[in-house]
């Protein structure tokens, strides 16, 4: 993030500042804020937590290739859920965030915090913090990993483990 200036009450605040007071702000009314990241060049668009880790003890969360609007939703839930003492496992599914659309977990390896979770840094600039990406399938039940994904889908909602697949479960065994 470039270093834009702004002033506050006659002091000059940078961008960074800016939106970690932006993340508190949403921290403190919402229960966490959610930051989205638009489609690029480099991949597709995704959104992440920032806050439920030191509001309500739970895992940042993020999901990849979803339209914003829905990230947030499913995001906004995670946490709500998560908050209120409900514990995610990695590799179940999990079918009752979205109708007939199911969702299940892993665990995001800390090498893809500062690409994924870039602004939390400002919360957690130590990166102390877990993380969950939650992975959903194409609209025909495909995971990144699925024989017979289409062609892309692993590169456009790739796993954020060391090894780029599951690693809390196998798939087709103990998982999707």
């Amino acid at each position: 993030m470039t270093a834009e200036t702004a002033t506050d009450n006659g002091h000059e605040l940078d961008s960074d500042q800016r939106l970690r007071e932006w993340i508190v702000e949403q921290a403190e009314k919402r229960g966490n804020a959610v930051v989205s990241v638009p489609t690029d060049e480099h991949g597709a668009g995704y959104a992440f937590t920032v806050c439920a880790w030191v509001m309500h003890g739970v895992p940042e969360a993020v999901v990849i290739g979803l339209p914003a609007e829905m990230a947030t939703v499913l995001l906004d839930a995670y946490v709500d859920r998560a908050a209120t003492g409900e514990r995610f496992q990695y590799g179940v599914c999990y079918d009752d965030f979205f109708e007939g659309v199911p969702v299940t977990f892993e665990k995001v390896a800390p090498g893809h915090y500062p690409e994924f979770f870039g602004s939390a840094f400002l919360v957690y600039p130590e990166g102390d913090f877990p993380a969950v990406q939650i992975i959903v399938p194409t609209p025909d039940g495909f995971w990144p990993w699925s024989e017979g994904a289409p062609e892309g889908f692993a590169q456009w909602q790739p796993v954020l483990t060391v090894s780029g697949a599951p690693e809390s479960w196998t798939p087709g065994v103990d998982g999707p």
